[in-house]
């Protein structure tokens, strides 16, 4: 068997020649075998596969070991169900993880092409929308960092998230096709394909023992074909699978149709099937739109149990036993058709009566709640149910009746309560609150920060948090520090280890990193921040001017809001000070205030019409701003496009001030205010999500905090909000929505933002206007104690060793030991290759 270890070099250790040798002779393999070119005539994309190749050698080889390991230790392993996978680009990560940074970069130099540029040629892999699915990326790699058994599922969407075009200042949707020219990172597994049923009908029959059976018929199959690909654990043996479905037709083609003619039906099967893993979040404003979503949903779930099933058969006889080998976590809602669906298997398939499948089903699933906005706590309406699903709606009819039942006997005569906690929503038009059906069939549900969690208990779920208080529990989210430090941050990276030695890189958590803190009078470490700081800013001005053509001056504070497009996430609010800001430079040329440039991005929803005015706004803004002389070299603003993970690396690093100003109680947690407290940003923020934690990490000297807090925000609510008022008592706001209102800032178009100056005098409902000027008061003061740059340096101090708690090993650990019962998988690949 041919020997794919090699011994990971310690910085500074020369390179193993042979090694090295070994690596060229594999690319130049991968690039004549596998891409039919020889050096002369490959092109850089042809490089870059034959080198991705030439690694996904080595990943699999590894990863084949540590599967076989942890199914002969018979461990227990996670199932994580995530209808987003954020991964990104996955070439220098896994380099990284595996220590062969430097040998690829000396072996590809060696073959006249260079490691950077070949980086460039991996398509960005947005397969998510944002944090959810980023999160499950980072847990996917602290999972293998662990040593955690775990495989991830989700969908393989012939297009991802899409890429996002800036015309006359409004966002232009494109397909992103990031399979066009192939994935080096996957395997299609054929023989594991499942197929999945739609539609149909539900008849019942005695069986053999005179036990009532279902019998789901008449029903349309789709198969889901399984595509694999592999998640590399940082410094360690182990390698996960992330095996993401997709949708295939049963028949590809009706002849008969054809010869008649119709050559459109010839297909249309095969279009309709293919429709279900061909795009990320279809527009769902429309009732095809919500079937559409309910299918993905269902198919990937309906795969994924059908695989989960088929592995525990392999080794085990009594589904009793299923709990405790394998736990199956729910990312937010969209999978928490779960229920249901490993119900109907157990019970039709199986041969399992009620009881013993629900309790199996109770005790292996888990639920994570992402959000507290009543619509993203997803409601299908019965009647698509029964069309598309009509045996689970059954199931979902049973469990509920038996739920309620429970209910009631709680709380006997407590009609409205029934009515409150009820899977079915009853009305005109019932719906099945999944969130609800989440809740009942978990034994765990937790929120993904303190606040968070706790506003689960009190609003969201306050009614099932008290007849089951042993079910919810908290878990903070966390960032992988290997993508975003390591990998983002190079720099800083270097100048750490540089200090406290480069161990910290290599211990699961970053507790390390809190040694820093003891740094905070060593002038040459806080120069060296500083120049970190100032290196990082002027790749963005590059990146910026290469781009859009538009100068950012590094020296300036760099004040950065790069997230999903969002009311709650309030980038009108900072807008609306920018505008604000750029009024009183205008009245005071001679001001000395602090220069500064305003970063945006992100990409709103398709359907999303007030989100993408905002962004209109928002480049709108920045083009009056950056074409006044009267303002040069004090105030520069951009909306960077195209917003993804590959952009967040290049990005988050430059940030002086990371903006986190979401409506106190709208956020579950965030994660990208962690990624900056991590490479260095101070918050400007709310008491919102995870920025509660991260102020008492980082110290609160070293936090902005402003704004009003979620009960504050209640109570505003309860008492007859008036944003009239709130706008009459702030003249800044009032000159700077007059200003939007007039047509300033839209060639005299008045009526381009009449939406959102209406939106905001006669509703505000996420209170920027009640948040205005304590807002504009904060940042000023972030403002003038940026001027003071060696005590802003001990604040960026504070902020790298605090957030070093926000490591997704953390929370993973978490997981594992609070609702999992994961124990790690040791594999040693040099001492197990020879048994394979």
């Amino acid at each position: 068997m041919e020997d794919h270890t090699i011994h990971h070099p310690a910085p500074g250790q020369p390179i193993d020649e042979l090694a090295l040798a070994e690596i060229k002779s594999a690319i130049l393999a991968k690039l004549r075998l596998a891409m039919g070119k020889d050096a002369g005539m490959a092109t850089k994309h042809d490089w870059y596969m034959a080198a991705a190749l030439a690694l996904r050698d080595r990943i699999v080889h590894r990863w084949l070991i540590a599967d076989k390991r942890s199914y002969d230790a018979g461990r227990k392993r996670v199932y994580y169900l995530s209808l987003e996978f954020l991964i990104g680009r996955l070439f220098t990560d896994a380099l990284n993880n595996m220590g062969l940074l430097k040998l690829f970069e000396t072996a590809l130099g060696d073959l006249g092409v260079g490691l950077d540029t070949l980086r460039q040629m991996e398509p960005d892999a947005a397969l998510g929308n944002g944090g959810l699915g980023r999160l499950a990326a980072c847990f996917m790699d602290s999972l293998a960092t662990l040593e955690l058994p775990a495989i991830g599922y989700g969908i393989r969407y012939d297009f991802g998230m899409f890429e996002q075009k800036i015309d006359g200042g409004q966002q232009l949707e494109q397909h992103d096709n990031w399979l066009q020219l192939g994935n080096a990172w996957e395997l299609p597994r054929h023989e594991d394909a499942q197929t999945v049923r739609f539609g149909g009908r539900v008849i019942f029959h005695h069986d053999r023992e005179g036990k009532l059976r279902a019998e789901w018929v008449d029903t349309k199959a789709v198969i889901g074909v399984p595509y694999d690909s592999f998640i590399v654990g940082h410094r360690t043996d182990t390698a996960n699978t992330l095996r993401l479905w997709s949708a295939r037709a049963t028949r590809d083609f009706d002849l008969q149709f054809f010869n008649e003619g119709d050559f459109r039906r010839a297909v249309e099967e095969k279009i309709d099937t293919e429709n279900i893993s061909k795009v990320l979040y279809p527009n769902d404003q429309s009732e095809e739109g919500k079937e559409l979503r309910l299918k993905q949903q269902y198919f990937f779930v309906a795969c994924s149990i059908a695989d989960i099933i088929r592995r525990f058969k392999q080794r085990h006889t009594s589904f009793e036993t299923l709990p405790d080998k394998f736990a199956i976590q729910l990312n937010d809602t969209h999978p928490s058709i779960a229920v249901a669906e490993l119900m109907r298997v157990l019970i039709d398939e199986e041969g399992l009566e009620w009881d013993a499948a629900w309790s199996i089903t109770e005790r292996t699933i888990a639920y994570t709640n992402h959000t507290l906005l009543p619509e993203a706590l997803e409601r299908w309406s019965v009647a698509l149910f029964e069309r598309l699903l009509p045996r689970h709606l059954q199931i979902i009819y049973e469990i509920n009746q038996r739920f309620l039942w429970q209910v009631q006997r709680r709380w006997p005569g407590d009609d409205a309560r029934l009515e409150r906690m009820s899977i079915v929503e009853e009305g005109a038009r019932k719906h099945v609150r999944m969130a609800h059906l989440a809740t009942v069939g978990s034994h765990s549900v937790n929120g993904v920060a303190q606040l968070h969690s706790d506003l689960i208990k009190s609003d969201l779920l306050p009614e099932f948090y008290e007849l089951w208080p042993e079910r919810f529990n908290n878990k903070t989210n966390g960032v992988t520090p290997r993508r975003w430090l390591l990998h983002a941050n190079p720099r800083l990276t270097r100048l750490i280890s540089a200090r406290i030695g480069s161990s910290w890189i290599d211990r699961p958590e970053l507790s390390r990193l809190e040694a820093l803190a003891g740094l905070a009078d060593d002038d040459d470490f806080l120069d060296g921040l500083r120049a970190v700081k100032q290196a990082n800013k002027r790749d963005v001005a590059e990146l910026v001017s290469r781009r859009l053509g538009v100068a950012l001056p590094p020296e300036a504070m760099f004040v950065v809001q790069v997230k999903r497009i969002h009311e709650y996430k309030r980038q009108l609010l900072a807008c609306l000070h920018v505008v604000a800001h750029y009024l009183s430079l205008k009245r005071d040329p001679g001001a000395a205030a602090t220069p500064r440039v305003f970063i945006f991005a992100g990409k709103a929803a398709p359907g999303y019409q007030m989100a993408k005015l905002h962004i209109r706004l928002l480049n709108d803004v920045a083009a009056v701003v950056n074409t006044d002389p009267a303002v040069q070299g004090r105030l520069a603003m951009v909306f960077v496009p195209n917003y993804g993970v590959s952009l967040a690396q290049a990005i988050i690093p430059s940030a002086d001030l990371s903006v986190q100003i979401s409506t106190a109680g709208k956020e579950a947690s965030g994660t990208s205010n962690m990624k900056f407290a991590l490479n260095g940003a101070l918050t400007l923020g709310t008491l919102d999500g995870a920025n509660v934690e991260i102020r008492d990490a980082v110290g609160h000297d070293n936090f902005f905090l402003f704004g009003l807090t979620a009960s504050e925000v209640r109570a505003r609510r309860a008492a007859g909000y008036d944003p009239q008022a709130a706008i009459a008592a702030s003249p800044a706001l009032e000159e700077a929505l007059a200003l939007v209102a007039s047509g300033f800032f839209s060639l005299g178009e008045r009526d381009r933002y009449r939406p959102v100056v209406d939106s905001l005098r006669w509703g505000d409902p996420y209170m920027c206007c009640a948040d205005f000027d304590a807002y504009v008061a904060c940042e000023a003061y972030a403002a003038a104690a940026y001027q003071d740059q060696r005590a802003w340096c001990r604040r960026v101090l504070a902020n790298v060793a605090g957030a070093s708690r926000f490591s997704s090993d953390a929370t993973i650990r978490a997981y594992a030991s609070e609702i999992w019962g994961l124990r790690p998988v040791k594999t040693n690949f040099a001492l197990l290759r020879d048994g394979l």
